[in-house]
């Protein structure tokens, strides 16, 4: 079994995948192809917003739609605490101070009312101009953004969305990478929907945004790739990426965002009762399950939980064990204003069961077997 099938799904779709990539090579048009073209519009009327920028990978896009925006020394710029290290690590890179903030236990998600905190607590007490919030739809799940909105228009604040595994996503019928001023994406291959290999892309409504994160992305680029006028990136999508990425966008609009949400909603089913939080999708909004992710309890040894599942062969995965405050590059270059008591509960109970559109009745209710199994047998702390 493995965590996500990536395999059973290029079986899946072998054909139109194998089809393709033969076309790109035919026409050897591996950088900035029409592939490339098709998929930008078509990522944009699916997510509904005006302009998409493919790019390199995930990270590339948020540190591009920072860059758009002017981010740099002196800026406090509102991350999560619980998330992956990209969030925080592209405006520490353009010499921003990451001020990371507590989430919900429920949705794994920034917490709105700690966000207003962390804001007044930089504006009061420190010499930093708040700037951005980065708020990222974690699991899957697409974060408070109507609360989160009003945060960021009491305050001035611009709005990124990071929706690398929020794709697919939806808030009452609206798309994820649509809720941001920019939003951002990931196409790494475990992503909702991935690529083999890295790809990202942004996402706004913005003309002059949109026209310098093309730029950015293409060594500042002018009227041409010798017309620099500014200090970029190397960060483009290449051809054959895109290629994969149209028949999988095919795949996941018509078959797996609805089996993913059917799997999740059968975990969820045979779950209860067991002694865990299961997650929450709060009315009117709907994941597209990046991954599957429990809160054990206190009495729940994780690590020899992970371990006898292991051994039953099943593949489990912990998101995320350090808070994003305490990771050594940070030292000394962030602020965490309450110290985020909520992310250092998760970092100790999450653990991610293995979710994808091709993962089998049969399998989860293995999973779900052997996990009761593991409960009745013993994996107390």
């Amino acid at each position: 079994m493995q965590f996500r099938d990536l395999q059973a799904q290029y079986n899946a779709l072998k054909p139109d995948i194998d089809v393709a990539i033969t076309r790109v090579l035919a026409h050897g048009r591996y950088i900035g192809g029409p592939e490339v073209v098709e998929l930008e519009d078509r990522l944009a009327r699916y997510v509904g917003v005006k302009h998409c920028v493919s790019c390199g990978n995930g990270t590339d896009a948020i540190q591009l739609a920072l860059m758009a925006w002017g981010v740099g020394e002196g800026d406090a710029v509102f991350v999560p605490d619980f998330t992956f290290f990209a969030s925080g690590e592209a405006p520490a890179l353009l010499g921003a101070t990451p001020v990371f903030v507590d989430v919900d236990e429920r949705t794994f998600n920034l917490d709105p009312a700690k966000l207003e905190e962390a804001v007044r607590f930089v504006e009061e007490q420190t010499d930093l101009k708040p700037k951005v919030v980065v708020a990222v739809d974690l699991f899957g799940l697409p974060a408070d953004y109507p609360a989160i909105r009003k945060v960021c228009e009491s305050h001035g604040l611009l709005l990124l969305e990071d929706g690398a595994q929020g794709f697919g996503g939806s808030i009452e019928g609206k798309m994820a990478c649509s809720f941001g001023d920019i939003s951002t994406t990931s196409f790494f291959p475990a992503k909702p929907l991935g690529c083999y290999g890295d790809g990202g892309a942004v996402f706004t409504d913005n003309d002059e945004w949109a026209d310098l994160i093309r730029s950015y992305a293409v060594h500042g680029k002018g009227s041409m790739k010798y017309d620099n006028v500014r200090i970029g990136l190397n960060s483009r999508l290449d051809t054959i990426q895109a290629a994969i990425l149209l028949v999988k966008l095919d795949a996941f609009e018509n078959v797996e965002l609805e089996a993913v949400n059917t799997a999740a909603e059968h975990y969820s089913n045979i779950l209860a009762g067991l002694s865990v939080d299961l997650p929450e999708v709060p009315i009117g909004l709907r994941s597209s399950w990046a991954q599957y992710t429990l809160r054990l309890p206190k009495s729940v040894d994780r690590d020899e939980l992970h371990a006898q599942l292991r051994a039953f062969g099943i593949p489990t995965m912990v998101y995320y064990p350090r808070s994003m405050h305490k990771q050594p590059a940070f030292a000394d270059a962030c602020l965490c204003p309450d110290d985020c008591p909520v992310t250092g509960r998760l970092c100790e109970a999450a653990l991610s069961l293995p979710m994808s559109p091709y993962l089998s009745e049969e399998e989860r209710c293995y999973v779900v077997t052997q996990l009761k199994t593991c409960f009745v047998e013993g994996c107390n702390a």
